[in-house]
């Protein structure tokens, strides 16, 4: 077992944080938060085994995930490759290939998305209730990645930072497969997004631990002023994101099945610190000069990392999208950003 590895099963066998919405979402989110700014890519792969016990037992399998192993979530749905799911007799086969496999020979389990096959019959005895005959596009399902016919494909992942998340793609030639639900039953769900504000969550937590040494050196009663005012603004800045997350958690907490508004919180919180994080490595570096990024292996390490897995966010992308679910959901921006109109 690699150092990776180890690390991650230390922190799982430390315990899981609660489930997103059970009254204790800002523990959750704080652990995420302090095992990714251990490590960067341990809180990634952390993070997906917390979101993969979340994501099943909304989907009424909470036994599902068991100790010792550590699932990853394999949900990317780019136009290529494709994985196809086919249905028999025999149950669920999985065939093709899904990129974007973070832990992909790492995991002993998944969660992953695979489009039906238009050929597939009705189910096996007993499989699948509460799944309609008639298929949806895609559905959600379960695998056991030591299962013959699953194989990580080698030299598809070349990503400098989060290197060592082996986020590459995985192979599979009729693989068995659980169904948990159709794509919908994982997409629309509040808990899906909830989880997606956990990732930012980890942002956070590796910023924090990319502006360390910034911090640090601006309490130094010699620091320069030009050192300061940077350290200044990347307190401020990572003092608003947490404030925004403990906002979001009490607002998830009061309300957990408030699918309009978790998405719209997600879009925020999640643009806010993608944004915040990329100051972090902006001002800590010109800061700094280029000294910790030669000389540090860990803080340069840190900030490759971050570099690469705030681009799960689509940036102005999902700006752009925040507008339009406000509007599709009838929220008034009040819902989202308050009134500032309370009295004392």
């Amino acid at each position: 077992m690699n150092e990776i590895l180890r690390d991650v099963h230390s922190h799982l066998r430390a315990g899981l944080p609660a489930l997103p919405g059970h009254g204790d979402t800002l523990a959750r989110w704080r652990r995420l938060a302090s095992v990714t700014a251990h490590h960067t890519v341990v809180g990634r792969l952390y993070e997906a085994h917390a979101d993969a016990v979340a994501i099943t037992a909304e989907l009424g399998q909470p036994g599902l995930v068991l100790e010792g192993e550590l699932w990853g979530v394999w949900a990317a749905e780019p136009p290529t490759p494709v994985l196809t799911a086919e249905r028999s007799g025999q149950g669920w086969r999985l065939t093709g290939t899904k990129p974007w496999c973070s832990g992909a020979s790492l995991c002993t389990h998944a969660l992953v998305t695979a489009s039906v096959s238009s050929s597939v019959t009705q189910p096996a005895q007993g499989e699948d209730a509460g799944i309609s005959d008639e298929a949806p596009q895609k559905m959600l399902f379960a695998v056991d990645l030591s299962s013959s016919g699953v194989a990580p494909v080698a030299d598809t992942w070349h990503a400098v930072g989060m290197a060592a998340s082996d986020s590459g793609w995985v192979s599979f030639e009729r693989v068995h497969a659980t169904a948990l639900g159709t794509h919908a039953d994982y997409l629309d769900r509040a808990g899906f997004w909830h989880g997606g504000i956990g990732v930012a969550a980890c942002w956070y937590g590796a910023a924090r631990a990319v502006a360390a040494p910034l911090l640090l050196r601006a309490s130094a009663p010699t620091s320069a002023p030009i050192l300061r005012a940077h350290a200044g603004a990347v307190a401020a800045a990572l003092s608003a994101s947490w404030a925004l997350l403990e906002r979001t958690a009490a607002s998830v907490d009061a309300d957990p099945a408030n699918l309009p508004l978790a998405k719209a919180q997600a879009f925020a919180v999640r643009t806010l610190i993608d944004r915040m994080a990329a100051e972090v490595i902006d001002r800590t570096g010109r800061a700094l000069g280029p000294g910790p990024l030669a000389s540090d292996a860990a803080h340069a390490q840190r900030v490759a990392d971050l570099g690469v897995y705030i681009r799960q966010s689509h940036a102005e992308t999902d700006e752009a999208e925040l507008p339009a679910v406000m509007a599709e959901d009838g929220l008034s921006w009040d819902d989202l950003i308050g009134d500032g109109h309370g009295t004392r």
